[in-house]
């Protein structure tokens, strides 16, 4: 068997497992802090979380598809090892942007719903809530 086409396997068989183990634990774990940014709607939750997943399945196995041809041949086991070294770098690297972009995407939401949560000033001892700083105006 050409030597190319035997690295050409083994990156297939190793990116795609890497894509499939990364997602498998981003969608596990992942699901409490959707629920928790989806302010515990945990229906929502799972419905977001298999959306993110498809995503992630399809950027990532894209890449790893149109990234598998390789310009030079490939003669001997150095080779291969030096071919798939880089190959299988740039696809972990690879994943562990679109990790950190839904990490962000997901905190800057989580952010923004409990930024909402608190729009309302707390009330006051006296049960009433007093615009502005400072002392309350005396009433005449």
């Amino acid at each position: 068997m050409n030597m190319t086409v035997v690295a050409y396997v083994v990156y297939l068989v190793v990116s795609v497992g890497l894509t499939v183990w990364v997602a498998r634990t981003l969608s596990t774990n992942g699901r409490v802090f959707l629920a928790d940014v989806l302010h515990g709607d945990g229906e929502l939750a799972d419905a977001v979380n298999r959306l993110l997943v498809v995503g992630f399945y399809l950027v990532n196995l894209g890449f790893v598809a149109l990234y598998l041809k390789s310009a030079d041949t490939i003669e001997d086991a150095r080779e291969i090892f030096e071919a798939l070294s880089v190959k299988i770098g740039v696809v972990l690297l690879v994943l562990g942007v679109m990790h950190l972009a839904n990490v962000y995407v997901l905190s800057r939401i989580r952010r923004r719903g409990l930024s909402d949560r608190e729009q309302y000033p707390p009330v006051g001892p006296d049960g009433r809530t007093d615009v502005g700083w400072g002392e309350p105006k005396a009433s005449v």
